[in-house]
């Protein structure tokens, strides 16, 4: 039988989440004296199911991988922190912002600038890069991501940093982000995080981008962290493997719920900040959201719900963010055209 105490399901996923889904040690803590294995498992996993999906609408397997995600993201960082809050501002307990990446706090697309970056620097090869870029023009033109493109993409992405230095794509993404990301930030989005912060609220980014870039911004900016999708480490190097999930639609979601469950946010007092319709899961778990530069979609289904909407794009800025994916995937195309006529 349960203690009372089991019967707040935010306590259920504190105690859940903070075991990383070790499901007997999450039991034992809230139980009275232990049951049989069988019969143990079967009942905290059943009390963390039903708290799941009380409190976020999910089921316990989408959030599992949350957790991972989030405990990956944390590892990767050294810390669940990147910043600590300042000690003469009030903490606003329960209350926190999340900022997506591309196109909502910096123009363009990070992952495209990050391959390009890598590339340059002989971390990848150009003919390596390609396939990510025309993938990324398939979308701006497209204005909606292919599931398959992006199954694809990640197990690219994977094989590409397998065996590759830990430490050596961290420094390089600190270099990256302040020699060229941390120009294309959007002031007024910056500014948003900052009256958060400013409100003792936490500001957490959270991007289908690789975590290394979005805990690099979030440190520079100061932040109090980042997730991403998280690549696994063993002895230094990469392994190839998925830690989580990807953080893209219904990744930031689980993710999110993982954050908030570990974090005892209250979901209903936090903000969400997105230009795409793709993050929609994301936007309509918490009581304030808002679309900052949105695609057509997301602007419609805006409008229809009542949402805030920011639009902090130029012509030139908009044209820009459109064109430059396009440009530099047919730059690269006929790169690798013109290797290839070069070796024959």
């Amino acid at each position: 039988m349960v203690t009372e105490a089991m019967a707040e399901p935010k306590e259920i996923l504190a105690q859940w989440s903070v075991s990383h889904g070790n499901l007997r040690r999450f039991f034992e803590d809230l139980a009275l004296p232990p049951i049989d294995e069988e019969a143990q498992r079967a009942a905290g996993e059943a009390a963390a199911a039903a708290a799941i999906e009380e409190t976020f609408g999910i089921g316990i397997e989408d959030f599992s991988v949350g957790v991972h995600s989030v405990g990956g993201a944390f590892a990767a960082a050294g810390r669940p922190h990147l910043t600590q809050p300042d000690p003469d501002v009030p903490v606003d307990t329960g209350a926190a912002a999340f900022f997506d990446v591309d196109n909502t706090l910096i123009q363009g697309s990070s992952l495209i600038l990050l391959a390009e970056e890598l590339a340059k620097r002989r971390f990848i090869s150009v003919r390596e890069l390609a396939p990510a870029l025309v993938k990324q023009l398939r979308y701006r033109l497209s204005g909606s991501e292919n599931p398959a493109d992006i199954a694809e993409g990640r197990e690219q992405a994977l094989s590409i940093v397998k065996g590759k230095s830990v430490a050596e794509l961290q420094a390089l993404c600190k270099d990256i982000v302040d020699r060229h990301m941390l120009t294309k930030a959007y002031e007024s989005t910056v500014d948003l995080a900052a009256m958060h912060i400013a409100a003792g609220q936490q500001v957490w980014l959270v991007s289908a981008t690789p975590v290394q870039i979005g805990q690099a911004l979030a440190e520079r900016l100061g932040f109090t962290g980042a997730l991403g999708t998280v690549a696994e480490e063993e002895d230094g190097k990469f392994t190839g493997r998925l830690v989580g999930d990807i953080l893209h639609g219904p990744g930031k979601q689980h993710a999110v719920a993982a954050l908030a469950a570990i974090q005892q946010l209250d979901l209903e007092r936090c903000t969400a900040y997105s230009d795409s319709i793709n993050d929609l899961p994301m936007l309509e778990m918490v009581g304030s959201p808002v679309a900052v530069n949105p695609d057509r979609k997301l602007r419609r289904y805006a409008r229809q719900r009542g949402w805030a909407v920011r639009d902090y794009r130029s012509v030139r800025r908009l044209a820009r963010s459109y064109l430059a994916p396009a440009a530099a995937a047919g730059a690269v195309a006929a790169g690798v055209v013109w290797a290839a006529r070069g070796r024959r």
